[in-house]
């Protein structure tokens, strides 16, 4: 990679270091946005070994400085959910946009890192599905079982299954040896989940 490529990804991580939610690593407290993008970029890697470089670049901002943009500035319920969603996706690219042109990325490549980020053309572009799978499977890894305490079994079992309906084969085996390493509750719902899509 680039020598802008390693400036963007130390800004990035500069940004995302700046959240003032921690959580603890082995013991060492670690910003969670910091936190968040090495678990994305380690699937990115694990997924897609020679990613394109934008695609690496998306890893390290996909959730770029998400505490400055709360859930709670939007409505409760789905549709305030999805409207905070998009809109933060918007903020995301943004200020992308703004690192990369800082440290020299030219526009194609900077729109490529956009449309990554904003999840464009999903069955049209490999880069966004791998994206959308890393972000799925992050989510199941390290935020699945603290999620599933304030939810239902059966609220869990819905959203999980449309999660999984939105990752490729590729990601959906990988998923397959995570609930070995959940346990609990989160490992049964997420067995349940497999076993119904199969």
């Amino acid at each position: 990679m680039s020598d802008r490529f390693d400036r963007a990804v130390a800004e990035f991580d500069r940004l995302n270091g700046e959240d003032p939610t921690t959580v603890k690593v082995n013991g060492t407290p670690r910003p969670r946005a910091l936190l968040h993008a090495d678990n994305v970029a380690h699937w990115i890697a694990r997924l897609s070994p020679k990613a394109s470089e934008p695609l690496r670049l998306a890893a390290r901002c996909q959730h770029l400085m998400r505490f400055r943009f709360p859930r709670s500035d939007f409505p409760e319920g789905r549709v305030g959910y999805l409207q905070w969603r998009k809109a933060a996706a918007r903020f995301h690219a943004a200020e992308a946009e703004q690192v990369l042109k800082r440290v020299g990325y030219e526009t194609q490549a900077i729109s490529k890192v956009k449309r990554i980020i904003l999840k464009q053309g999903m069955n049209l572009d490999p880069d966004v599905q791998t994206m959308e799978d890393a972000l799925c499977l992050s989510f199941l890894q390290h935020d699945f079982a603290e999620f599933i305490e304030s939810h239902s079994d059966e609220k869990v079992l819905h959203i999980v299954g449309t999660t999984w309906e939105k990752m490729s084969d590729q990601a959906r085996a990988e998923a397959q040896a995570l609930p070995g390493l959940l346990g609990g509750r989160a490992a049964d719902l997420l067995r349940k989940v497999i076993g119904k899509q199969r």
